[in-house]
Protein backbone atom coordinates (compact mmCIF):
# COMPACT_ATOMS: atom_id res chain seq x y z
CA UNK A 1 0.00 0.00 0.00
CA UNK A 2 1.44 3.33 -1.07
CA UNK A 3 1.30 6.62 0.76
CA UNK A 4 -1.16 7.92 -1.85
CA UNK A 5 -3.59 5.10 -0.99
CA UNK A 6 -4.22 6.47 2.52
CA UNK A 7 -7.65 8.16 2.22
CA UNK A 8 -6.90 11.16 4.46
CA UNK A 9 -3.69 11.95 2.61
CA UNK A 10 -5.45 11.60 -0.73
CA UNK A 11 -8.19 14.00 0.38
CA UNK A 12 -5.68 16.49 1.74
CA UNK A 13 -3.71 16.41 -1.52
CA UNK A 14 -6.94 17.02 -3.45
CA UNK A 15 -7.73 19.94 -1.13
CA UNK A 16 -4.25 21.39 -1.64
CA UNK A 17 -4.56 21.09 -5.43
CA UNK A 18 -8.00 22.75 -5.30
CA UNK A 19 -6.68 25.62 -3.15
CA UNK A 20 -3.81 26.14 -5.57
CA UNK A 21 -6.18 26.27 -8.56
CA UNK A 22 -8.52 28.64 -6.69
CA UNK A 23 -5.57 30.93 -5.90
CA UNK A 24 -4.83 31.16 -9.62
CA UNK A 25 -8.47 32.09 -10.39
CA UNK A 26 -8.59 34.69 -7.61
CA UNK A 27 -5.27 36.19 -8.69
CA UNK A 28 -6.65 36.44 -12.22
CA UNK A 29 -9.69 38.30 -10.85
CA UNK A 30 -7.48 40.80 -9.02
CA UNK A 31 -5.19 41.23 -12.03
CA UNK A 32 -8.17 42.05 -14.25
CA UNK A 33 -9.82 44.44 -11.79
CA UNK A 34 -9.52 47.29 -14.31
CA UNK A 35 -10.29 45.30 -17.47
CA UNK A 36 -13.55 46.45 -19.08
CA UNK A 37 -16.42 43.91 -19.07
CA UNK A 38 -14.48 41.42 -16.92
CA UNK A 39 -16.55 39.33 -14.50
CA UNK A 40 -15.02 37.79 -11.37
CA UNK A 41 -14.87 34.00 -11.35
CA UNK A 42 -14.49 31.43 -8.60
CA UNK A 43 -14.24 27.66 -8.34
CA UNK A 44 -17.10 25.54 -7.09
CA UNK A 45 -16.60 24.43 -3.48
CA UNK A 46 -14.78 21.15 -3.08
CA UNK A 47 -17.03 18.36 -1.78
CA UNK A 48 -16.01 14.90 -0.74
CA UNK A 49 -18.67 12.21 -1.03
CA UNK A 50 -19.29 10.01 1.98
CA UNK A 51 -17.90 6.49 1.51
CA UNK A 52 -20.43 3.92 0.45
CA UNK A 53 -21.93 2.00 3.31
CA UNK A 54 -20.87 4.75 5.68
CA UNK A 55 -22.81 5.06 8.92
CA UNK A 56 -22.94 8.85 8.57
CA UNK A 57 -25.03 8.56 5.40
CA UNK A 58 -27.79 6.73 7.30
CA UNK A 59 -28.09 9.25 10.14
CA UNK A 60 -31.02 11.62 9.62
CA UNK A 61 -30.71 15.33 10.36
CA UNK A 62 -31.42 16.58 13.87
CA UNK A 63 -34.03 19.28 14.34
CA UNK A 64 -35.15 21.31 17.31
CA UNK A 65 -38.66 20.97 18.70
CA UNK A 66 -40.61 23.84 20.24
CA UNK A 67 -42.49 22.64 23.31
CA UNK A 68 -44.21 25.99 23.84
CA UNK A 69 -45.28 28.81 21.56
CA UNK A 70 -43.36 31.23 23.80
CA UNK A 71 -40.06 29.51 22.95
CA UNK A 72 -37.84 30.97 20.25
CA UNK A 73 -37.42 29.01 17.04
CA UNK A 74 -34.11 27.30 16.36
CA UNK A 75 -31.69 28.37 13.66
CA UNK A 76 -32.89 27.44 10.22
CA UNK A 77 -36.52 26.92 11.21
CA UNK A 78 -37.71 30.36 10.15
CA UNK A 79 -36.42 32.91 7.70
CA UNK A 80 -33.92 35.22 9.32
CA UNK A 81 -34.61 38.95 9.34
CA UNK A 82 -30.89 39.54 8.80
CA UNK A 83 -29.31 39.38 5.32
CA UNK A 84 -26.83 36.65 4.55
CA UNK A 85 -23.31 38.08 4.77
CA UNK A 86 -22.09 35.78 2.00
CA UNK A 87 -24.68 36.88 -0.54
CA UNK A 88 -22.97 37.78 -3.82
CA UNK A 89 -22.81 41.47 -4.64
CA UNK A 90 -22.62 42.32 -8.31
CA UNK A 91 -21.56 45.93 -8.52
CA UNK A 92 -20.77 46.86 -12.08
CA UNK A 93 -18.66 49.91 -12.87
CA UNK A 94 -19.40 52.14 -15.85
CA UNK A 95 -16.74 50.27 -17.87
CA UNK A 96 -18.66 47.02 -17.27
CA UNK A 97 -16.17 45.52 -14.79
CA UNK A 98 -17.72 43.58 -11.90
CA UNK A 99 -14.64 42.79 -9.77
CA UNK A 100 -14.87 43.91 -6.14
CA UNK A 101 -11.28 44.06 -4.85
CA UNK A 102 -12.24 43.91 -1.17
CA UNK A 103 -14.31 40.79 -1.71
CA UNK A 104 -11.59 39.15 -3.79
CA UNK A 105 -8.91 39.89 -1.18
CA UNK A 106 -11.12 38.37 1.54
CA UNK A 107 -11.46 35.23 -0.60
CA UNK A 108 -7.67 35.16 -1.09
CA UNK A 109 -7.10 35.39 2.67
CA UNK A 110 -9.64 32.64 3.39
CA UNK A 111 -8.07 30.45 0.70
CA UNK A 112 -4.62 31.04 2.21
CA UNK A 113 -5.84 29.98 5.67
CA UNK A 114 -7.47 26.86 4.23
CA UNK A 115 -4.26 25.99 2.38
CA UNK A 116 -2.14 26.44 5.51
CA UNK A 117 -4.54 24.27 7.52
CA UNK A 118 -4.48 21.48 4.93
CA UNK A 119 -0.66 21.71 4.74
CA UNK A 120 -0.35 21.42 8.53
CA UNK A 121 -2.70 18.42 8.61
CA UNK A 122 -0.81 16.74 5.77
CA UNK A 123 2.54 17.30 7.51
CA UNK A 124 1.24 16.00 10.83
CA UNK A 125 -0.29 12.94 9.16
CA UNK A 126 3.04 12.10 7.53
CA UNK A 127 4.82 12.61 10.86
CA UNK A 128 2.34 10.24 12.53
CA UNK A 129 2.98 7.59 9.87
CA UNK A 130 6.75 7.99 10.24
CA UNK A 131 6.42 7.64 14.02
CA UNK A 132 4.33 4.50 13.62
CA UNK A 133 7.00 3.04 11.32
CA UNK A 134 9.75 3.90 13.80
CA UNK A 135 11.48 6.29 11.40
CA UNK A 136 11.37 9.24 13.77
Amino acid sequence: MGITDVPILSMLRTRLDWSQARQRVLADNVANADTPHFRARDLAPLKFDAPRGSASAAIPGVTLTRTSTSHMEGVGLSPSPFPNGKAPVYEVRPAGNAVNLEEEMMKVAANQMDFQTATALYTRSLTLIKTALGKR
